[in-house]
């Protein structure tokens, strides 16, 4: 099967995720469950070491992402080292059309193409360890490093594919179709190894799991 027909194949797939996911709700009598939790603005400004300051986002974007809620946010910890840039986008519900926009798409999107795609094992706030995406992206002569995630009730996934099956799922399941997408992002620069850049998100990222229950529910 050629690249092309794999991704038509799985478009389908997500399309018939997505429309059992909305027959089903909208077939509910019950309003769907929306929990409890704590507005994205509310997240610690100080993560770790890390100082964090405000990013705007344009209304042109906010009106692509769709009907969530989305936080931007640049965090330094020293004058003299990269900047991490960390993005949240939770949706209260998904049953209307309005779903996380993956960031293969986005990133290609806004011109940056992708060098390497891995994943990486992060320690769980709980014990054991999740696993997130991990990828290198180019610009001209700018890289990024990026790591990311798909975050609902309390579970951790890296595909966009196992979010739709799980948004299903836990559609039926839990009548909730809510859920988050997690973006850290650091500029890989000249004289730096992608190791030490890595090791920088990673350490970002240990302090910032346990905080995150409190805007994106389990």
């Amino acid at each position: 099967m050629n690249n092309s027909s794999t991704a038509w194949l799985r478009f389908l797939i997500v399309a018939a995720l997505l429309a059992a996911a909305g027959l089903f709700l909208r077939s509910r009598g019950q309003a769907e469950v929306l929990p409890p939790r704590e507005p994205l603005a509310s997240f610690p400004l100080q993560v770790g070491a890390w100082q964090g300051g405000e990013v705007v986002i344009p209304q042109y974007a906010l009106a692509v992402l769709g009907a969530g809620e989305f936080l931007e946010r640049t965090y330094t910890r020293t004058a003299n080292e990269p900047p991490i840039d960390l993005f949240m986008a939770y949706f209260p519900s998904q049953r209307m059309g309005s779903t996380i926009h993956s960031p293969q798409n986005c990133l290609p999107g806004s011109g940056w193409t992708p060098v390497e795609s891995t994943r990486l094992a992060l320690a769980s706030p709980g014990g054991g360890r999740i696993f997130v995406k991990r990828y290198i992206i180019s610009k001209g002569l700018d890289k990024m490093l990026v790591l990311y995630w798909y975050q609902a009730h309390g579970r951790v996934v890296t595909s966009e594919y196992w979010a739709k099956f799980y948004l299903v799922a836990d559609a039926i399941r839990m009548n909730r179709s809510d859920g988050a997408l997690v973006r850290l992002t650091t500029p890989l620069v000249e004289g730096e190894t992608a190791d030490s850049s890595q090791q920088r998100l990673v350490e970002f990222g240990q302090h910032l799991l346990p905080l995150l229950d409190s805007v994106i529910p389990r």
